[in-house]
């Protein structure tokens, strides 16, 4: 993994100023959580009277010291992965790349409300560029945050903030074949299933981390319209497809129109264009 790295570092920029790996984890999210938390309350103790009162002010705030961003905390299997609304991540050892990365989009220099919002479908690109120039595989992308290769889910992407301004993102790729429970054995696929061949996880660990840096420069920068420009180009669901969703009025359908330049997605109903900017889909 070092060797990985060392070829890449020069394009890591911000990312990878702490690299955790561990050979079995619950959750990469929780262990970079924790960090966070840990970060705060030791900076708080560490600080001189005059910075206490600020960093206390942080504190209660639930604000970050940049210190922490960059965090990168990588494992061989997860005991207790999860995805969007609790889902499992299905992380058996050996099998995938399970991933979180500390980051702060909230401290954008253009935007940065913007810059949150449109985070995880710009690591959706990626995570899809990266697997495309670590292997050769050209992979989709479907709203919000799923990567498929056909009709079979290849990586899934969770955000979460465990402090103001501060984003745990946490990315799981199936990289080798695996006992897939049955409710997922005909929706979930591999790189090395589609490949037919083995694939060098601590190249593609480099790659993906290479790929987010790039992107999560954009973010703060303000480039906007290349993230979005990049992920309609790879996601072609998100036009012309039928989906369907619940409402509190009940079930809803219609057909996709892209997404908006808030990355909410658009749909056409039978009483006009519905945005959507959370929820479970099912794509029909």
């Amino acid at each position: 993994m070092d060797d990985a790295i060392a070829r890449v570092r020069d394009r890591l920029v911000r990312l990878g100023s702490m690299i955790r790996y561990y050979p079995t984890i619950g959750s990469t999210n929780d262990v970079a959580s924790d960090f966070v938390a840990r970060r705060l309350r030791a900076e708080s103790a560490s600080a001189s009277l005059a910075e206490a009162r600020v960093n206390r002010e942080r504190a209660e705030a639930g604000r970050l010291q940049p210190s922490a961003e960059g965090l990168v905390v990588v494992a061989d299997e997860q005991t207790a992965g999860r995805g969007r609304r609790g889902h499992t991540w299905f992380s058996p050892p050996g099998s995938g790349l399970y991933v979180s990365v500390v980051l702060t989009p909230g401290r954008a220099r253009v935007d940065p409300a913007r810059a949150t919002t449109l985070l995880t479908l710009a690591a959706g690109v990626a995570i899809a560029e990266a697997v495309e120039a670590a292997t050769g595989l050209a992979v989709d992308l479907k709203w919000p945050n799923d990567l498929f290769v056909g009709r079979r889910k290849l990586a899934g992407i969770l955000a979460e903030s465990p402090a103001v301004d501060t984003i745990v993102l946490g990315y799981g790729i199936n990289v080798g074949p695996m006992a897939y429970p049955p409710e997922l054995a005909d929706r979930a696929t591999s790189l090395e299933s589609e490949l037919g061949r083995a694939i060098d996880r601590h190249q593609l660990f480099a790659e993906t981390l290479a790929a987010l840096a790039r992107r999560y420069e954009d973010l703060l920068d303000g480039r906007f319209d290349a993230i979005l420009d990049a992920w309609r180009r790879r996601a072609p669901a998100a036009t012309g497809a039928r989906v369907q969703w619940a409402t509190p009025s009940g079930q809803q359908s219609g057909i996709t129109e892209g997404i908006d330049d808030q990355g909410a997605l658009l749909v056409r109903t039978a009483g006009g264009v519905e945005r959507i900017v959370a929820g479970t889909l099912t794509w029909l």
